[in-house]
């Protein structure tokens, strides 16, 4: 997710940049907001606290200070709300916020994600959701010889309008002539910023190349523009090879052509649907990393696994941990540790070629078992 730090550059049209990211402030201690949520959430993100507490008193370079926070469905049912009316003010006071999950058989899944998730992302600017995807040692594509160099991709998606803009409604409920309407909101200033964003992720990785990806053929104004300024931003990453795809033809590609691709940019709902896909061509969901960032640093970011709440095998011992491991590391990046982090992801990697893996993966091995043996590479360090 490294990007340069020059955020005082100017386009060839006069457009300020402003998603370069600054560089991160070394500190002794962060403090990190851990929001468990709900389903194998709360499971999740206690062996990723374990591991991180782990790791840091190994390393005795920095310290990481958590606060647990009950905001999920049970909170939603007992009181009417995921979170406090204050809630922003309070994760503001915090480096980063760990999340894990949220949705609940019990709460419509709009009334959960908009309740807790998106209450969260939108109003603090994580503009940039940043989604890593790569063959993990010990772990196997589905894709007939698709080796582990093949598929390593970088998805970033717009985060904060788009599809999921949140614009619309419902008239005459229930009768016949019932209309509802969803907008999908695409302002130029969104579309510059988050390419600039993935221009700078693509330049700073050793293949420079960027694919962007829209529905411009059928849909004429919103991805006719994400088309028009991406192209204009390109003009100043000369460096970097753009090439574009529309969305379904994407998919395609991704399945028959891993190796063609590297940084990818898309729309949220677009990046939303292929990260997934991605997950999956990468092994399991149960991998796959989320970081919702800030780029300018002005607000917390917030850091995921993809997986969601998994309410079938909630409370069995079985979530794979991966994906929150992974998302550790991404978290721990962002700070600027990035010593620890690699740390992290190694000792990630080793306990996954060693074939101590969950069943999504193939393996035997539940939640405990794949956390004590990341816990022992740690301790080898």
């Amino acid at each position: 997710m490294s990007a340069t730090n020059d955020t005082n550059r100017t386009t060839t049209n006069g457009h300020r940049i402003n998603s370069p990211i600054p560089p991160p402030i070394p500190k002794s201690s962060y403090k990190i907001a851990s929001i468990p949520g709900d389903g194998i959430g709360p499971e999740v993100i206690a062996a990723a606290v374990e591991i991180l507490q782990a790791l840091t008193k190994k390393l005795s370079t920095f310290e990481l200070e958590f606060t647990e926070f009950d905001w999920g469905t049970e909170r939603f049912l007992k009181t009417g709300r995921y979170t406090p009316e204050d809630y922003l003010e309070v994760l503001r006071e915090f480096d980063a916020i760990l999340f894990g999950s949220v949705g609940s058989p019990s709460v419509p899944d709009h009334i959960s994600l908009w309740g807790l998730r998106l209450a969260i992302c939108q109003p603090l600017q994580q503009y940039a959701n940043v989604r890593p995807t790569r063959i993990l040692p010990g772990t196997k594509s589905p894709l007939a010889n698709c080796q582990p160099g093949d598929l390593d991709w970088v998805i970033v998606r717009e985060n904060s309008e788009g599809e999921y803009a949140g614009q619309g409604g419902r008239s005459h409920v229930g009768c016949d002539h019932e209309v509802a309407t969803e907008l999908s909101i695409f302002t130029r200033t969104g579309v510059r910023r988050i390419a600039h964003f993935a221009f700078n992720v693509a330049q700073n990785r050793p293949r420079k190349m960027l694919t962007y990806v829209t529905k411009s053929n059928a849909q004429r104004n919103g991805m006719v523009m994400w088309d028009e300024v991406v192209q204009e931003v390109a003009k100043d990453y000369p460096d970097v090879s753009v090439d574009h795809m529309l969305v379904d033809a994407m998919t395609v590609r991704m399945v028959l052509n891993p190796r063609s691709l590297d940084t990818i940019l898309a729309t949220n709902l677009h990046a939303d649907i292929l990260s997934d896909l991605a997950a999956a061509l990468a092994g399991s969901i149960g991998i796959a990393p989320t970081a919702n960032l800030d780029p300018t640093r002005k607000n917390p970011s917030m850091f995921e696994p993809i997986h969601g709440s998994a309410f079938d095998i909630t409370g069995l011992g079985l979530a794979n941990p991966v994906a929150t491991f992974w998302t550790a590391s991404e978290m721990l990046h962002w700070l600027g540790e990035s010593e620890a982090a690699i740390n992290l992801m190694d000792a990630v990697e080793k306990t996954c070629a060693a074939g101590i893996v969950t069943k999504d993966l193939g393996g035997k091995a539940g939640t405990k078992q794949v956390t004590e043996a990341v816990l022992g590479e740690i301790l080898k360090l």
